[in-house]
């Protein structure tokens, strides 16, 4: 099967989805084999530390149609994808994650509307199964408040379910940054781009990847990268607290020589010290955001590195096989 022969890619990162793999294998599959063109799967195993690696090499023996990247080790949900777009050679590109909560069975509408121009097709959830209100809840807030903060405009309740056409997935390519929040980069690429609403179903089997560490960190991700408003923040508060400390001269000034109270004043002093000591550590923090990822970004360090690609016909193993530098 030769590279423009492929139509359809599909990525699939895993971690630890031994309970739920086999089964995301056989709907995928499935649905696959219904659109009657050349297509490939693969699965980005992201350092698991279960069974899902050698599940997903059973998968690959089967099934020639099977790509299987093993990542040295957990590099995260954002640099799994990430490899797995550097490997795909489709047309076209869906990104869907193992749990299933992400229907397959869409996979044929968003060819569909791909194939009538778009070169964005993403899914916009209106209902989330099997979720936590307060899951719920924080995923909203995020969207709305990036969206605030953000001088790009993503699209609220989505997530990386998408199919990108291949212009875009070289578009990626060439944004070297390693804290990523594709949603947000895909909207920053910009290109035709279609929301299709679905509903949300509950994982099929193990527990969520995104716990509420791992949520805020995205979050703090998504609003640094795209956006500079927390940096505005920071002038305007050195700007309230240049105007409060000359008033707290004045006030100082005038109590001294024009009365004999000189102890007056020791509240609005100690507030004062307290308030500028609160906002030197939010703007230290802030800014400690911004320099942390130039720091990282100037290492130049790889994205993600691969321990072992499985594709039919080659096998190509980690002193073997380049890294990428995405």
């Amino acid at each position: 099967m030769t590279n423009e022969a492929i139509v359809l890619s599909v990525v699939v990162p895993c971690y630890n989805e031994e309970d739920g793999v086999m089964e995301c294998h056989e709907r995928l599959t499935k649905v696959l084999k219904t659109l009657h063109e050349p297509y490939e799967i693969l699965y980005g195993d992201d350092g698991s530390k279960d069974r899902t690696a050698e599940l997903l090499r059973s998968i690959h023996e089967s099934d020639p149609n099977v790509v299987v990247l093993r990542l040295s080790r957990n590099f995260g949900h954002q640099p799994a994808v990430s490899a797995g777009l550097s490997e795909s050679r489709g047309s076209a590109v869906v990104i869907i994650d193992a749990d299933l909560q992400d229907p397959p069975e869409l996979i044929p509408e968003m060819i569909a509307i791909w194939r009538s121009g778009y070169q964005v097709v993403y899914g916009v959830r209106y209902s989330r199964s099997g979720e936590s209100g307060f899951k719920v809840w924080s995923a909203k807030l995020f969207y709305r408040v990036i969206n605030q903060l953000s001088d790009v405009e993503i699209p609220l309740d989505t997530g990386d379910f998408r199919l990108i056409d291949r212009c875009v997935v070289e578009a990626f390519q060439r944004m070297p940054e390693r804290h990523r929040l594709l949603r947000g980069m895909a909207s920053w690429i910009g290109f035709s781009q279609f929301g299709l609403r679905y509903s949300r179903d509950k994982r099929f089997a193990g527990e969520t990847k995104y716990p509420l560490a791992k949520m805020l960190s995205l979050a703090v991700d998504g609003i640094v990268s795209f956006s500079t408003v927390p940096l505005r923040f920071v002038t305007f508060l050195g700007f309230c607290s240049a105007v409060i400390a000359f008033s707290g001269i004045v006030y100082s000034i005038i109590v001294r020589l024009f009365t004999h109270s000189w102890v007056r004043g020791w509240a609005m002093s100690f507030i004062g010290m307290l308030f500028m000591s609160g906002v030197q550590m939010l703007c230290l923090g802030i800014l400690g955001e911004y320099i942390g990822r130039i720091y990282t970004e100037s290492k130049q360090r790889p994205l993600f590195l691969l321990r072992e690609v499985l594709r039919a016909g080659t096998t190509k193993r980690v002193e073997e096989y380049s890294t990428r530098d995405r």
